[in-house]
């Protein structure tokens, strides 16, 4: 049985939809052909075929999800990493919740990833990918409060592996080798390699994302793409010896405040938004938006940190 129409920001009315056709049709595995969130939906279908009840309340941790169908992926866009890790991101479009799910039953039994596969990767979604990469990597980076040198080492290998992959390709599409060192790029920022012997990690910049796409349904890249100049800027006081390492390391430059810049200029260099009015988010929907992060924050227990406030000063910079 087949289940189409997966969308950016997978939704969570999809997956039920595609639960009950697994249920009703006895299926004893889950096979993901596509990006991120095609896998993403089909770990939480394949968690929903052994679930008796609502799947959103494991999302709640509510209850716990133990056990899931097979989950086998062939990769045609590299971004989230998700098929080397146990997780999946859902929106709950009625909630305005847009919530991860973890479990060792989620992990895929085979994934797939051949660069030539993912040639025809539109050039806004390249971009997108390549924000969501970076992201991935300077979550712990900076937020760690333990790092191992090597995971500096790790980390910082992986964004100027995506920074220099994504120039090629945006040259030239077809640059098979290129395209493979994007995709495991991708793959080794989010399977956990780059969190090992870390201590206190967190993940702002992805929980203030999620309310956006919750709320706006802006692409992922894209949104992360906005907050990270404005959440390094905000939180770079609280560890600006990482900052200034991240400037030297990956632009050569000298400065915390150098290396945003830096990071926000290639950004707009390779054409994805760097301001909440190139996404159109303003006035009440914007406030929203803040709403929906405090909420998040509160759930994810960075409130201490992360008040309503705090988030409206993140978004403040990000206009």
């Amino acid at each position: 049985m087949e289940l189409g129409g997966i969308k950016s920001n997978p939704v969570f009315s999809k997956v039920e939809e595609g639960i009950a056709l697994a249920k009703s049709s006895g299926a004893d595995c889950i096979l993901s052909v596509g990006g991120g969130s095609c896998l993403d939906s089909a770990k939480a279908i394949a968690a929903g075929g052994k679930y008796t009840g609502n799947l959103w309340d494991c999302f709640l941790n509510k209850t716990a999800m133990t056990e899931a169908l097979p989950i086998f992926d062939i990769m045609t866009l590299a971004a989230t990493g998700s098929e080397m890790n146990g997780g999946c991101v859902i929106t709950n479009e009625a909630m305005l919740q847009k919530y991860s799910l973890y479990g060792a039953a989620l992990y895929p039994k085979v994934s797939v990833i051949n660069p030539k596969l993912q040639a025809t990767v539109s050039r806004d979604y390249l971009v997108y990918s390549a924000s969501d990469v970076i992201a991935h990597s300077i979550e712990g980076y900076f937020t760690a409060k333990v790092q191992p040198e090597i995971i500096n080492l790790q980390v910082e290998a992986n964004i100027k592996t995506i920074i220099k992959t994504t120039e090629l390709l945006l040259a030239n599409p077809d640059d098979t080798e290129a395209r493979g060192d994007f995709a495991w790029a991708a793959t080794m920022a989010l399977n956990g390699l780059t969190h090992v012997g870390t201590f206190g990690l967190s993940f702002p910049n992805h929980m203030i994302e999620h309310a956006m796409g919750a709320v706006c349904d802006v692409p992922h890249g894209a949104g992360l793409s906005v907050v990270m100049p404005a959440w390094m800027t905000w939180f770079k006081e609280r560890n600006r010896p990482q900052f200034e390492r991240f400037a030297k390391e990956i632009f050569g430059l000298n400065t915390a405040e150098e290396g945003i810049a830096a990071l926000k200029a290639w950004f707009d260099k390779i054409g994805t938004p760097t301001s909440l009015a190139q996404l159109n988010i303003s006035g009440s929907v914007l406030e929203q938006v803040i709403d929906t992060a405090a909420k998040d924050a509160v759930y994810k227990q960075l409130d201490d940190v992360y008040t309503r406030e705090a988030i409206a000063e993140i978004f403040a910079l990000a206009k």
